[in-house]
């Protein structure tokens, strides 16, 4: 089994290219959207209909294209998240090379019950729990709250919290 080092170092030149691409065809995707909906919006006004809404969803994709950087990393990405919550290894990678020194590692998933209650991972996974917890209860909507599909609430879910 590689350590995580080796699988960063195989990785890196071949996740620069993936991501490069992925940004390209992100941006593209959203050209096409912004010209759909320019177009609708030209048809409508030349039928003599308002064409406001369709005007605006426009721009709307127009400006998140313009936003989307061409290097923008991994982990900010869908790319580097899990869907299941949190990370992935590639996103944890990303983030490792942004952010020189840190230590962010991969979720602990192992049941409650199958850790020893004094073992590094256990108290991890009884921190993180504590302060994802108190993050839901005050800075989400109630919406976001309630959500099954929401990041906050997929995490927890990964954590066993």
């Amino acid at each position: 089994m590689k350590t995580f080092k080796e699988y960063l170092n195989e990785v890196d030149a071949q996740t620069l290219h993936q991501d490069a691409e992925e940004i390209k065809r992100q941006k593209k995707h959203l050209k096409d959207k912004a010209k759909e909906y320019q177009d609708q919006a030209d048809r409508e006004k030349s039928v003599g209909e308002f064409g406001g809404a369709a005007d605006a969803k426009g721009k709307g994709f127009e400006l998140a294209a313009k936003n989307i950087k061409e290097d923008s990393p991994a982990w900010q990405r869908s790319a580097g998240k899990d869907p299941k919550g949190g990370l992935n290894r590639k996103g944890i990678a990303s983030y490792r090379r942004e952010h020189p020194g840190s230590k962010l590692s991969m979720a602990v998933t192992t049941k409650p019950s199958k850790l020893d209650p004094d073992s590094k991972a256990a108290k991890r996974r009884k921190s993180f729990c504590a302060r994802m917890s108190g993050m839901k209860k005050r800075l989400t909507s109630a919406k976001t709250a309630n959500d099954p599909d929401s990041r906050i609430n997929k995490s927890l879910r990964k954590w066993n919290c």
